[in-house]
């Protein structure tokens, strides 16, 4: 399906252009309530790990790489991995949960990779819980 084209002057579309981003770029720039991220972190989780267990099933690789880019995007949201937010530190259990579920379901897939080191996936169970908790 083709989308048409907008009609812009380019003079103004020039001019409106700076405006737009400085918008966008203060909608981003909001510092979010690190009390919510136990919260946001599990509403992020219920919806991936579903999909995770799917992929394992069906030794779908490609989820994988799709669910980086997503886990990407929601850790720059939140400020960890990327850039540090010290605010989180106090969730390190929220962070780990969402920073290893990809590779713990990896090593679910290749059960001889050398990152698949042994107690990940208890440790990632005893993240989950503690996170699960802290978002009630």
């Amino acid at each position: 399906m083709e989308f048409p084209r907008l009609r812009v002057l380019p003079s103004t579309a020039r001019a409106v252009a700076p405006l737009l981003l400085a918008l966008f770029a203060v909608g981003a720039a909001a510092q979010q309530d690190p009390r919510e991220f136990p919260g946001a972190a599990m509403r992020f989780l219920n919806v991936e790990l579903p999909q995770m267990e799917n992929a394992i099933q069906e030794r779908d690789r490609d989820y994988f790489e799709n669910a980086m880019s997503r886990m990407l995007d929601f850790s720059d949201q939140w400020g960890f991995k990327v850039r540090d937010n010290p605010q989180l530190a106090r969730y390190p259990m929220c962070t780990e949960v969402v920073s290893d579920f990809l590779v713990v379901g990896m090593c679910r897939i290749m059960t001889t990779a050398s990152t698949c080191e042994p107690g990940m996936q208890q440790r990632f169970n005893t993240n989950l819980q503690k996170c699960k908790e802290l978002a009630q």
